[in-house]
């Protein structure tokens, strides 16, 4: 199909309010004899678009290239966060944060437990440190999790949601929890190693705490994914037709 076919669709009401009337400017008699049912689809599909029916995108002026590169970052911010989020559920309810000899044997401890001779026991003691890391790892997979949901609405076609960039809200939740991350894993590395390093002669950090870090670092790279994703929409709406 040539670029002439679509030269009757009419293009100066663009951009304007709806007034609740459509104009279709008619093609020259020898094409709507030729083609009257391509007249009246493409006069249909404008309707809908200028009524909702058929909604657009925040970016639908966005060419295809730019469309691709766009929902390509924001896939790869939406993976990176599901894998961050499991990483911070696994890092913050396993008990290998820490490993250190106690009388001889081998012993391990994470937030809630610690084990000594293959039994383990609940963290019984409120220590201001423990609770403050708990809290800040929680609170980072809460944000993460509000990140996913904006992550995947970003996705969507919603009209009521036009004027909610959910992708720059999925960003900034995702910097959120690697903020608290962050925080939690400072407060946690600060202790062990001024503390409870000199408690224990032989210790080291061990895996749940290593995980927490990969997590922050997942949490992160979504950030910027979805900042980009953002960007990318904001300038096409700013070079597009008005």
């Amino acid at each position: 199909m040539e670029a002439k076919d679509f030269a009757f669709i009419n293009k100066k009401d663009e951009g304007q309010p709806f007034d609740g009337s459509i104009v279709c400017d008619s093609p020259p008699p020898s094409q709507t004899e030729q083609q009257p049912s391509l007249f009246f689809h493409l006069c249909l599909w404008k309707v809908g678009i200028r009524v909702g029916v058929f909604p657009e995108t925040s970016c639908s002026a966005a060419a295809p290239l730019s469309q691709l590169k766009m929902y390509s970052f924001m896939g790869g911010g939406l993976f990176c966060a599901v894998v961050g989020n499991i990483l911070l559920v696994v890092s913050t309810a396993t008990d290998y944060w820490m490993q250190y000899r106690l009388s001889g044997n081998y012993a391990h401890q994470g937030l809630w437990r610690y084990c000594m001779s293959n039994k383990c026991y609940m963290q019984t003691d409120s220590i201001a440190y423990w609770n403050a890391t708990r809290a800040f790892m929680i609170l980072s997979g809460m944000s993460c999790f509000a990140g996913i949901i904006a992550g995947i609405m970003s996705f969507s076609h919603f009209s009521s949601f036009e004027r909610f960039n959910r992708s720059f809200a999925a960003g900034i939740m995702f910097f959120i929890a690697t903020f608290f991350v962050l925080l939690g894993m400072a407060v946690y590395t600060g202790v062990t190693v001024n503390f409870l390093g000199k408690r224990f002669g032989d210790w080291r950090f061990s895996w749940s705490y290593i995980l927490g870090w990969v997590a922050m670092l997942m949490t992160f790279f979504a950030g910027i994914f979805y900042i980009c994703a953002y960007r990318m929409c904001e300038s096409r709406r700013g070079t597009g037709p008005r």
